[in-house]
């Protein structure tokens, strides 16, 4: 049987893996599209709102490609007999699970999208490292929504000290990789 911190990793990168894939496969479109903030100026200080970088097509990309992986971990969740469930259910059904999905892979764009305003309201440029805000807010999102409206699942993967080391651990580390990937495949601009 696993111990707590081995249970912890499983749990952890399970329910954020959909935000995962919704985040690395973002940038697939290659910016093509009409851009999220449509080119409009932040009042209070004259930049971009989001920046040429977070558009609409990456965003729906990003959010309807990545369903289905969550989909398929709820389903593969079910077919589980119940001394080898390893992980923690999505809903009752795959059908149950969609809300639960979705919310994780349209939370991780809007996120995403969230971290760009910040930095824009820093001063950053679209495509600037800033540590932090290039990582965090597209797990954040989804995970800060789903303890409010999914409780049940979020609270015993999340709220504990494990739970928090894997999120930063994962998102931390597989962030860095995925980006070095996209950008040696030529999706991305910049490695990071």
């Amino acid at each position: 049987m696993l111990d707590a911190f081995e249970s912890s990793a499983l749990a952890v990168l399970w329910v954020l893996l959909p935000a995962y894939v919704a985040n690395a496969i973002a940038t697939v479109p290659k910016g093509r599209g009409p851009p999220m903030d449509f080119g409009r100026i932040w009042p209070g200080d004259g930049r971009r709102v989001l920046g040429p970088s977070k558009t609409w097509s990456g965003f729906l990309f990003g959010g309807f490609v990545a369903i289905p992986v969550g989909l398929l971990e709820a389903w593969l969740i079910l077919l589980a007999p119940p001394n080898l469930e390893l992980v923690p259910h999505f809903a009752a059904s795959v059908a149950a699970a969609v809300p639960v999905v979705a919310l994780l892979t349209f939370g991780a764009m809007t996120g995403d999208a969230l971290g760009s305003f910040v930095k824009r309201r820093l001063g950053r440029e679209s495509g600037a490292r800033t540590w932090f805000l290039d990582q965090l807010p597209f797990v954040l999102v989804p995970v800060l929504l789903g303890l409010a409206i999914y409780p049940g699942l979020f609270v015993g993967v999340f709220v504990s000290v494990f739970g928090i080391v894997w999120l930063l651990v994962y998102t931390l580390g597989l962030h860095a990789f995925f980006n070095w990937v996209g950008y040696q495949a030529g999706l991305k601009k910049v490695p990071w």
